[in-house]
């Protein structure tokens, strides 16, 4: 009997990268899809090797062809950090209105269940605390983050649209702060950003007066709620991610102490429309799916952070002009 198939969108990406394991790893054969705009081909040259896996290097924002039948998709294609869809704001748009409405038409073609990474960022800068699903956001749709968050709102409408219309089978994950291995040091995003000061012996940045919140949820946790999602029967929007919420000041303060270094923090002007609060509220992971965080932040930081120690060096000063002192 053959296995069964599924094409991972945005394949090279620290997401879309941990799923091709994961999904090789239950047995299922692998379609890698990736544009490389923001994904890195070394996050999944160690799958080259498998039959399981093949590796497509396509964007999806043009037409999909993939031979053969195909079980479900996975769309994950689509920059994650204020740094990439900020540069790049028009692709951004399109991956997830073109490049959905792509992906809806292959798994309709195909007959595959349909699953869409969605993402917090939908609730906005949120006047509800923590956010549920019932929460329909508090978005600013031309302020600088609107390319990315509406865009992801437009996407969760034409999922829903293939659903009611099509009877499509779909599904929809909103992804709260994620990390761990193969995160980029580059991205703007906090963990990654805080880390990276620190292994530069930089002073830590934070935006504001720090007084925001995250909540931060390890990638092995996170990957195990889509699994179970994916393979549920609930249509509706699940909120995945770890309700554990911190200050990002504090979570500096956590990050220079494992690190073991001396730098202190600096305050820079905060961005415009940044959120102030982010947590999950995961009532529906746990009913419906089961599902809750099983890694504390010490014990994630600790992998993440050996992690990116292990890194070649100039991947530390590989770095956007953004974030580069101006003598």
């Amino acid at each position: 009997m053959a296995n069964k198939r599924v094409l991972i969108t945005g394949a090279a990406g620290f997401l879309g990268s941990h799923l091709c394991d994961r999904f090789i790893k239950e047995g299922f054969d692998v379609i890698g899809m990736d544009n490389l705009i923001t994904g890195d081909i070394k996050n999944i040259e160690h799958l080259f090797k498998l039959k399981e896996f093949e590796f497509y290097h396509h964007d999806v924002s043009k037409f999909i062809h993939v031979s053969g039948p195909l079980d479900y998709i996975l769309h994950f294609a689509s920059p994650a950090s204020p740094i990439d869809y900020l540069k790049i704001p028009i692709q951004t748009l399109k991956v997830s209105s073109l490049g959905t409405h792509n992906c809806l038409g292959l798994a309709l073609s195909k007959g595959a269940r349909m699953l869409v990474a969605s993402t917090s960022e939908v609730y906005g800068d949120p006047l509800v605390h923590p956010q549920t699903e019932e929460y329909w956001g508090n978005v600013n749709p031309i302020g600088p983050r609107g390319v990315y968050d509406e865009a992801k709102r437009f996407q969760e409408a034409i999922t829903m649209a293939y659903h009611t219309f099509h009877h499509l089978e779909t599904r929809i994950v909103r992804i709260f702060n994620t990390y761990g291995p193969r995160m980029r040091l580059n991205d703007g995003r906090a963990l990654p950003a805080f880390i990276g000061q620190a292994l530069r012996g930089e002073d830590l940045t934070v935006f504001g007066d720090g007084s925001q919140t995250r909540s931060f949820c390890y990638v092995a946790d996170l990957v195990e709620g889509i699994y179970r999602l994916l393979m549920s029967d609930h249509e509706q929007p699940v909120n995945i991610g770890n309700p554990d919420e911190i200050s990002l000041k504090d979570f500096a303060e956590e990050i220079i102490k494992l690190t073991g270094t001396s730098q202190k923090i600096i305050y820079k002007p905060l961005p415009t429309d940044d959120p102030k609060q982010r947590q999950p509220d995961i009532t529906k992971a746990k009913e419906i799916l089961g599902w809750q965080p099983t890694v504390n932040r010490a014990e994630g930081l600790k992998i993440t952070y050996e992690y990116f120690k292990s890194l070649p060096q100039e991947e530390l000063y590989k770095l956007p002009k953004e974030f580069i002192k101006k003598k």
